[in-house]
């Protein structure tokens, strides 16, 4: 069983009580510093560390994997999760072998948990489904100092997402400039002020997520918002940020969509639905991934694009990606 280290117990006790009696988090921040609440010591290099948010006036599980080597101060990579938001069975930890892969690395490695369908964006107002959001704040300003002091960090940090998350890193990297050493997406679209943008994220929020409204996100679809959240009209304020992009054709191959990969086997995702769904939202993302790796280029802004000719949407072939990646990473965290 984890041990539980409480720190600064008085304090943050309020806060906790706070979230569970469901009063935390509705109404914009309290006057409190981000700060560690808890740890729960999973094993010898993995921690849950608990992170109080002051713009979501609630605490915060963020999964740790802490640097191989700790004899120096390391880099951090942050990984974000996909609409699901873990650890509902739905993230990095329980569908890829991120966990084992990035073990034997000389990096911490960060990943939030919570943020479902909310494209980790700061929402104008709270939603009835999916709550009080403010993970641009969470992740650019508040998170950061935060974790990397409790890990011993430097200030050396690249951000991974996929899918939802996928252009939830364009747009956080877009948001504080020179900030994110790196960014990699995987399988996220670049595009969400056109219509068929627009629509794709409305369906994220509102059919897959229940969320209420995506007004509630950004404001009404002709919003300034919408177009300020919208990495490939915002292609030139990622100019000074090494941006990593991959995503398939959503034709189905092997070994990913076929019975014998280990998610269909294990009956996370029924086969049929994989490709029947996953085929068409590959190849809608993988156009609107083309258009911004074109727009940086007609920019003279260097993109790394793995164009994979196969692969519908889903998680072997992240699994494959982050892998395939790890150059443009460790490049981008200064690992040598």
């Amino acid at each position: 069983m984890a041990v539980r280290t409480r720190l600064r117990a008085l304090h943050w006790v309020v806060a906790g009580a706070l979230a569970a009696a469901g009063l935390a988090g509705t109404a914009g921040p309290v006057n409190a510093a981000p700060g560690v609440v808890s740890v729960d010591e999973v094993n010898d290099r993995q921690q849950t560390v608990t992170v109080f948010s002051p713009a979501m006036n609630r605490p915060i599980p963020v999964q740790v994997i802490r640097a191989a080597d700790r004899g120096a101060a390391r880099p951090t990579l942050y990984l974000l999760n996909g609409s699901g938001g873990g650890p509902n069975e739905s993230g990095w930890d329980v569908q890829t072998d991120a966990v084992n892969f990035l073990r034997g690395k000389d990096i911490n490695v960060v990943t939030p948990f919570g943020g479902a369908n909310s494209y980790y964006t700061d929402w104008l107002r709270a939603d009835a489904v999916l709550g009080y959001n403010k993970w641009q704040t969470f992740l650019n300003e508040e998170l950061p100092p935060v974790i990397e002091e409790f890990l011993g960090a430097n200030k050396t940090r690249a951000l991974a997402g996929v899918s939802m998350s996928g252009t939830s890193v364009l747009n956080l990297a877009i948001a504080a400039p020179g900030f994110w050493n790196g960014v990699a997406s995987y399988s996220g679209c670049a595009q969400t002020s056109d219509p068929i943008g627009h629509e794709f994220v409305r369906i994220t929020v509102e059919n897959w997520g229940g969320g209420q409204s995506v007004e509630n996100m950004w404001g009404p679809a002709d919003g300034p918002l919408w177009r300020a959240n919208d990495p490939l009209v915002n292609a030139e304020r990622l100019r000074g940020t090494a941006v990593y992009l991959s995503a398939g054709s959503g034709l189905p191959a092997a070994p990913h969509d076929t019975p014998f990969d280990r998610r269909v086997q294990e009956g996370r995702i029924p086969l049929p639905v994989q490709i029947a769904f996953g085929g068409p939202i590959e190849a809608a993302i993988h156009f609107c991934t083309v258009k911004l790796t074109n727009r940086r280029r007609a920019l003279s802004i260097p993109v790394t694009f793995d164009d994979r000719p196969v692969g519908t949407h889903s998680w072997g072939y992240w699994e494959d990606d982050l892998r395939t990646s790890w150059p443009f990473l460790s490049q981008s965290l200064r690992l040598g």
